[in-house]
């Protein structure tokens, strides 16, 4: 029989339903069009000593591009500013050789057919001062230390290692904005690269998601305090760079109930997030990008939280964590997403979209070999053959 368009599941038979697969038909909404409803979520791969990218990451977001890879590809945490990252040998956007090396990426990833957002990334007090210009201490909206955390830096015979993060300097008031700025510099730079738009990195305790804790955020300025203080930063970061790129080029990661890096539960987690939601779909941005940190090891979302966010925000929801065929086209059928992130299994098998339309077996990738190094690990993961 012929399957019903999406929203008119009521007239499909279960038996339909069950085999009826979202995932791989073209999406369109808006102005927003893909190959197939299968994100490639972002991934640290720490490839770059200098921070430049080069053809051996243009190689390897091509593989996972096109007919056999995701209709969307998010890149790395991109570092916005010498000062923002937590993790050695990341690329970054904020020069002009920077921008060059990365246009080869965004042309690879063109050219198979897919689309491509840089995340922009700070990671705030999740940093060490071996990675900071001159050893300066990272930031944060306070100076609460995240000391069961580690940033991937030199230890103190200057030999790379997970060290614990520094204790943070806290943001004057001034200085809020100016990162502000320097995310919307970077946003500018991403589409110099031929980026499709930018994904601001909002999530994983990171340091936008840290104004939002108000167990970290014990400012008494405008950025701290209440819920409409907490979201300052960020929606000030996602209207300087809407201003400089457009709201369809500008998209958002979360992670509501997230522990990463020491973020506690607070009692005012879904008012917040419900809030963001509502001020976001004000902005019109292009997508919202939510993870469920369960798969991390860190809290799931609870139940429900999903369907109640879908009502808060009618724009493109990405969904990533855990995914598996059955699980996506679950909550693609039933509305609650619109796209569906995958993020270590594309390590390992660059066909992965392919393999999950023909339920071909999936190569588990060796995780020793996820960061740092060149390019085993990285670009010698074969596709799949039959022989």
């Amino acid at each position: 029989m012929e399957y019903r368009k999406p929203g008119n599941t009521d007239l499909w038979d279960n038996h339909s339903l069950k085999k009826y697969n979202m995932l791989f038909e073209q999406f369109a909404k808006g102005g927003f069009t893909l190959a197939n409803r299968i994100v490639m979520a972002p991934m640290t791969r720490a490839r770059n000593p200098n921070g430049v990218p080069n053809s051996m990451n243009a190689t390897y977001y091509r593989q996972r591009s096109g007919s056999n890879g995701a209709g969307l590809v998010v890149t790395e945490g991109v570092a916005i500013s010498p000062t923002s990252a937590g993790v050695l040998h990341i690329p970054g956007l904020y020069t002009s050789e920077q921008v060059d090396g990365w246009r080869k990426v965004t042309e690879a990833v063109h050219a198979a057919g897919s689309r491509i957002f840089a995340q922009l990334w700070h990671v705030g007090r999740v940093s060490h001062i071996s990675i900071q210009p001159d050893g300066i201490q990272p930031v944060g909206p306070s100076e609460i230390q995240a000391a069961n955390s580690f940033a991937w830096g030199y230890d103190e015979e200057g030999k790379e290692s997970f060290v614990t993060a520094s204790k943070p300097r806290a943001l004057a008031t001034g200085e809020v904005g100016e990162i502000a700025r320097d995310f919307a510099i970077a946003a500018g730079n991403a589409i110099k690269a031929g980026f499709d738009g930018v994904e601001l990195h909002g999530a994983n305790g990171y340091l936008i998601e840290q104004f939002l804790n108000p167990v970290i955020n014990t400012r008494t300025d405008q950025y701290g305090g209440s819920i409409e203080n907490r979201s300052r930063f960020l929606l000030e970061i996602v209207d300087a760079a809407i201003e400089t790129i457009g709201a369809d080029k500008v998209a958002i990661r979360l992670t509501p109930y997230g522990g990463l890096h020491e973020l506690p539960h607070y009692e005012e987690i879904e008012p917040t997030y419900q809030y963001l939601a509502t001020e976001l779909a004000k902005r019109k941005i292009a997508y919202i990008h939510i993870m469920d940190q369960q798969s991390r090891g860190s809290y799931a979302l609870p139940d429900g939280f999903l369907a109640r966010f879908r009502t808060w925000y009618d724009g493109i929801i990405i969904l990533a964590g855990g995914m598996s065929k059955e699980k996506a086209n679950t909550y693609l059928r039933e509305g609650i997403v619109d796209l569906v992130g995958f993020g270590e299994p594309f390590i390992a098998n660059p066909d992965l979209v392919v393999r999950l339309q023909n339920n071909w077996p999936l190569t588990i990738p060796d995780r020793s070999l996820h960061y740092g190094g060149g390019e085993k690990g990285y670009i010698d993961y074969e596709v799949y053959s039959k022989n």
